[in-house]
């Protein structure tokens, strides 16, 4: 009964979602976003499309710095990871490829599963405090539409206790790794969780910190140097603050993709957000959807192209009749292993 009842509403939600884009579609001026995209200049979607590349490649950078400690220590690895994790991000719903290239990244180090899965959650909570102080600044420094400048006390609550948590992450006691030999299901459940914790203490420092803030920092400024050199390219005369509140507007919800890619939704949220600061949205709608098609399609040919037993590996399950996938908490077999 309680699954049915979550199938009806997720049913529901995405019905909705569609008919909310549907009539959002039949308003805008199709004419007028076609004249946009003809007028678009080439050279500066293909450099805008570089910059968002290089904003990705930070992120697996700053991946990297807390997979050393526990023994994943290549690069190219967790550059290969976080570009096909994006790319699968881009057609699944909900980001499923986040938890998939943790399995990748475990399966080719042979690193259990939950020091990678902690060093994956330091990093999205760099993800996260990135942008959380950039809505900090924005508001308090910018000009900003009043549904973005309304978030204020959540900005600042939210800057707040990510910075005792990160506090209490550095002051945690660095202790030795916990031996695991539980043989039941709740056992393994403990061990897991306290070797999670144990990771997530131990990889904790200052200078790792600090690397991934300016890491994140990097980041975001590099997306608001994508969206803003795509909105040259079809000359639309958006401003630095317009751009700004753009990219904040389009990622407040960037842990739940509504859609795959949430494209519609960014297309929405990016044009009434422009909308509201007086731009014509018929013109954001193309803005938006060349900025997607840069997010989109570079990002998952490389992510196919790099890393192509990623995305085999995440259909696996499915086409072999229901065969999962190894234990999270051991350590999985490498892409050599399987050949």
């Amino acid at each position: 009964m309680k699954r049915q009842f979550v199938r009806v509403m997720r049913v529901s939600m995405w019905v909705a979602v569609l008919a909310f884009l549907i009539l959002f579609a039949r308003r805008v001026q199709w004419a007028e976003t076609w004249q946009a995209f003809r007028s678009a200049s080439p050279s500066l979607l293909l450099a805008a499309a570089l910059v968002n590349l290089v904003s990705l490649a930070l992120k697996g950078v700053r991946w990297w710095i807390f997979l050393r400690p526990v023994g994943a220590d290549s690069l190219w690895l967790a550059m290969r990871a976080t570009f096909a994790g994006a790319g699968l991000n881009n057609v699944l719903v909900a980001n499923g490829g986040e938890a998939a290239r943790v399995i990748f990244v475990s399966r080719a180090t042979r690193v259990p599963s939950a020091k990678i899965l902690a060093t994956f959650a330091l990093e999205r909570l760099f993800e996260l405090s990135g942008y959380v102080l950039m809505l900090v600044l924005g508001i308090w420094l910018l000009p900003l539409p009043d549904h973005i400048s309304a978030l204020r006390p959540f900005a600042i609550t939210a800057l707040a206790t990510l910075g005792f948590f990160v506090l209490f992450l550095l002051s945690r006691e660095k202790t030795e790794e916990p031996v695991t030999d539980a043989t039941d299901w709740h056992g393994k459940l403990r061990a897991y969780s306290r070797r999670f914790t144990h990771t997530l203490a131990s990889v904790s420092t200052v200078p790792r910190f600090t690397a991934a803030m300016l890491l994140s920092v990097g980041a975001w400024g590099l997306q608001i140097a994508t969206y803003q050199m795509t909105a040259r390219a079809v000359h639309f005369p958006i401003t630095f603050t317009g751009t700004v509140a753009a990219v904040l507007a389009v990622n407040v919800g960037f842990l739940f993709r509504l859609t795959p890619g949430n494209v519609g939704v960014f297309q929405v949220v990016y044009a009434l957000t422009a909308s509201a600061l007086g731009f014509d949205p018929n013109a954001a709608v193309a803005v938006a959807f060349l900025i997607q098609a840069q997010q989109i399609l570079p990002v998952t040919a490389i992510g196919v192209a790099l890393a192509p037993e990623f995305i085999r590996r995440r259909k696996h399950p499915a086409s072999s009749g229901g065969e999962s996938l190894p234990p999270l908490d051991s350590p999985l077999p490498s892409p050599a292993d399987t050949k």
